[in-house]
């Protein structure tokens, strides 16, 4: 198997970035989208592609923040192959995310909290160990899980009870 090359991030550098995309999650929630941003980082360390939620807003069911930051990142790089980057994303990519993680051979992907519902690296199916994947991906989970799960919970808590009072 191929070896794959990605960015060395340093466990404190992974920690901003994800503590940034909670504060940017944040604000997505508060627009009344599901609080999930993501980042890509190129094999220099730069941030070349970067996403939120926006599928209330654009009224469009490929608005996640994944989707939004590879194709930002296949604009800047001009290629659509990731096997040099890293994903960053507080919440596991679902499994559509997952699917076009995959086809974009993203070197390596790195979540906050699993997603148990609809997770596709590993909370409800493994598309990057699927037998049909071609490419093989470093998948590292649970940075800031508690802080991102707790950030998730509460809107969800939250929207349950606009939508029993209203």
């Amino acid at each position: 198997m191929q070896s794959i090359k990605t960015a060395p991030l340093s466990k404190k550098t992974i920690e901003s970035w994800m503590e940034k995309l909670i504060k940017r999650a944040n604000e997505v929630g508060e627009q009344g989208e599901v609080p999930v941003a993501a980042v890509i980082i190129d094999f220099n360390g730069h941030c070349i592609g970067h996403g939120r939620n926006t599928r209330n807003k654009s009224f469009n069911p490929l608005g996640h923040a994944e989707i939004i930051a590879l194709r930002q990142a296949s604009w800047i790089k001009k290629d659509w192959r990731f096997n040099d980057c890293t994903l960053i994303v507080t919440l596991e990519p679902c499994q559509m995310c997952a699917g076009a993680i995959v086809q974009a051979r993203m070197g390596k992907v790195i979540f906050g909290a699993n997603d148990f519902k609809r997770g596709g690296l590993g909370g409800s199916i493994d598309l990057s160990t699927h037998k049909s994947a071609h490419h093989k991906m470093i998948v590292e989970k649970g940075i800031l899980e508690n802080k991102i799960k707790d950030q998730i919970e509460l809107w969800f808590k939250k929207k349950r009870s606009k939508r029993i009072t209203t």
